[in-house]
């Protein structure tokens, strides 16, 4: 678990280096040392006004700090969904964090517990992810978590069930959202290292 002050630092990195981007100055330098350098995937998204304005990551591990100064920044301009962020909102948008616990293989959608895990869909060089808010905040099944997933992957909704490999992991989310937090994965710090 990272420690509140410890998020307080790593959200302040995020908005900074949000804001030196978009701006065009420069980014800001990545602290180091303990919870900064820990190898996770991590993904940053941005919200204004409860709508998702940019969201993307890395499932790779990285130092913690790194990734998130490189996805604070491309978030900025580089989600294929969103026109880039405007200087005039700013102000407007909130930040969230999602550091990740590796994933591993599911057999059976009944192992997805929603709120909890969040889920890789995978079949040839298709992949999709949905972290484990994105159930939650649609009140999705497991099962619609799932289509949703495929979906997102560019595959058929029941791809799940001929041959599409699941993976499932969780993800310790912070931001300065004034929404309910999800529940935090049930590891120790040492799992995340």
């Amino acid at each position: 678990m990272i420690d509140p002050d410890e998020r307080a630092r790593l959200l302040t990195l995020a908005r900074q280096t949000l804001e030196a981007r978009v701006c065009g100055a420069p980014l800001p330098q990545p602290p180091a040392g303990g919870v900064f350098e820990w190898p996770c995937g991590v993904f940053v998204s941005i919200h204004r006004d409860g709508a998702l304005r940019g969201c993307l990551g890395r499932l790779e591990p990285g130092p913690l700090s790194d990734t998130i100064v490189h996805l604070a920044a491309v978030v900025a301009d580089s989600d294929p969904r969103f026109d880039p962020v405007r200087p005039d909102e700013l102000n407007s948008l909130e930040i969230d964090i999602s550091v990740l616990t590796p994933s591993r293989e599911i057999a059976t959608i009944d192992e997805i517990e929603v709120g909890r895990h969040g889920l890789i869909v995978e079949q040839g060089w298709r992949r999709g992810l949905l972290l484990p808010q994105v159930a939650t905040e649609h009140r999705w099944s497991a099962a619609a978590f799932v289509e949703h997933t495929c979906l997102k992957a560019g595959l058929p909704r029941d791809a799940w069930a001929h041959g599409a490999r699941l993976l499932v992991f969780e993800a310790e989310v912070f931001g300065d959202r004034s929404c309910e937090r999800m529940p935090q994965p049930k590891t120790t710090p040492d799992l995340l290292r």
